[in-house]
């Protein structure tokens, strides 16, 4: 009996040992995890708060790891951990790409579903139909309008479909919609979508387009990609009346490894990039990209103070290879009046799309880029915007975006 009681005290006495040890486990200093491949020290349980670097920061800066990213011009946006919808580009930020990540690019189709989504209906009820009416053409017009080509455009580009759906013998609703693409298409591979660069003096690349539109960040991004690619380049900054737009553009310069040329607070812009083509020139610089400022085009005093700055820009020993006109896609048919202006004051080389991926309707684009004896501006839309990061910022591909328009 005795030893029973012994062999039952032994146990109760391991267990109890065994439950103090788990204990203490639980409540215990966290374990360090093993660093991830980029090199940063992933906290543990019960770390919240702890600093971590984010080595692809400018600067390498440390932030605590739950909070939120605060823009340069003093937007925030939130970590991967925060809510979604908020835009680091529109709120001035710049977006954090670690090296050892992939690069994935964008694709229209994937980015295009809103803008989509204006001729979906349409083209159900067209196919859905055997053979092609006077209904067919009204519905077309109806979604070309609704989608921001305009009334104008429209009307010529069914104009010109009408007559190759009669000279084709097209009777099928799929085939028209094919001569629609195969249109479209034609019309926007017209121009030079290249980007320009002569070698010998320091190209300059010149920025314009009104307040909100994305000048800055388009710069950073085109910047990025050209040191990329192993050119030297220099950002002006350009715009000297926006509050936080130098310091914005300083910190897109920081971090795509480009130099940096600012001026005084509401100095005379034509100045600050005047004086960044001669730095670029005695640095043997490649390439200048300059911002400019974004005041309402309807100033003509302004437009007037563009055309200043396009001329000393292209004084010894700058050399002016581009005008890229900024555009937000979500502006519609407002963004085809400023083009017009600033074209007019600047002699515009091509087009940079911003936010093609949000509320966008697409249609601007035909706009902008047909002939102007078609009701466009016959401007190449050069770069599109796609999303928020460096590697959203893509060149235009025609027929892709034709295809994500109009493929249901």
């Amino acid at each position: 009996m005795e030893i029973l009681l012994l062999i039952a005290a032994v146990v109760v006495l391991v267990g109890g040992v065994a439950v103090v040890l788990v204990n203490r486990r639980d409540t215990g200093a966290p374990g360090i995890e093993p660093p991830d491949r980029s090199g940063r020290q992933v906290p543990g349980p019960g770390t919240e708060g702890t600093p971590i670097l984010d080595g692809d920061r400018p600067g390498g800066e440390v932030r605590d790891a739950g909070t939120s990213d605060i823009g340069i011009d003093g937007g925030t946006r939130e970590t991967a951990e925060g809510p979604a919808g908020t835009d680091p580009v529109e709120a001035g930020g710049i977006e954090t790409h670690h090296e050892d990540q992939p690069v994935v690019r964008p694709t229209f189709r994937d980015r295009l579903t809103k803008a989509r989504a204006t001729f979906s209906g349409y083209l159900g009820s067209l196919l859905s139909r055997s053979d092609i009416t006077e209904e067919t053409w009204e519905e077309l017009e109806e979604a070309l309008i609704r989608a921001d080509v305009g009334v104008g455009l429209t009307t010529q580009l069914l104009e010109e479909l009408r007559a190759t759906v009669k000279a084709e013998g097209i009777t099928e609703p799929q085939a028209l919609v094919d001569a629609l693409k195969a249109q479209l298409t034609a019309e926007l591979e017209e121009g030079d979508r290249t980007l320009t660069y002569e070698p010998g003096n320091p190209n300059v690349w010149l920025f314009v387009g009104v307040n909100g539109v994305g000048k800055t960040t388009s710069i950073g991004k085109v910047g990025k990609q050209q040191v990329s690619e192993g050119r030297s380049v220099i950002m002006a900054a350009g715009d000297t009346f926006r509050a936080a737009a130098a310091e914005q553009l300083e910190t897109w310069a920081d971090r795509a490894g480009a130099e940096f040329h600012r001026g005084a607070e509401g100095g005379d812009p034509s100045s600050v990039i005047f004086d960044a083509i001669a730095k670029a020139g005695a640095r043997d610089i490649d390439l200048v990209l300059a911002d400019t400022a974004g005041r309402l085009h309807t100033k003509s005093n302004l437009m007037e103070e563009l055309s200043k700055v396009r001329r000393v820009a292209d004084r010894d020993p700058g050399n002016v290879t581009e005008v890229l006109l900024v555009l937000d896609a979500t502006t519609g048919q407002n963004g085809l009046q400023q083009a017009k202006q600033f074209t007019e004051a600047t002699q515009c080389t091509g087009v940079v799309l911003t936010k093609l991926d949000g509320s966008a309707k697409g249609g601007i684009a035909l706009a902008i880029a047909l002939d102007e004896e078609m009701g466009g501006l016959g401007l190449p839309i050069k770069l599109v915007g796609l999303g928020e990061s460096a590697d959203d910022l893509i060149p235009f591909d025609p027929a892709a975006f034709v295809d994500a328009l109009l493929t249901p």
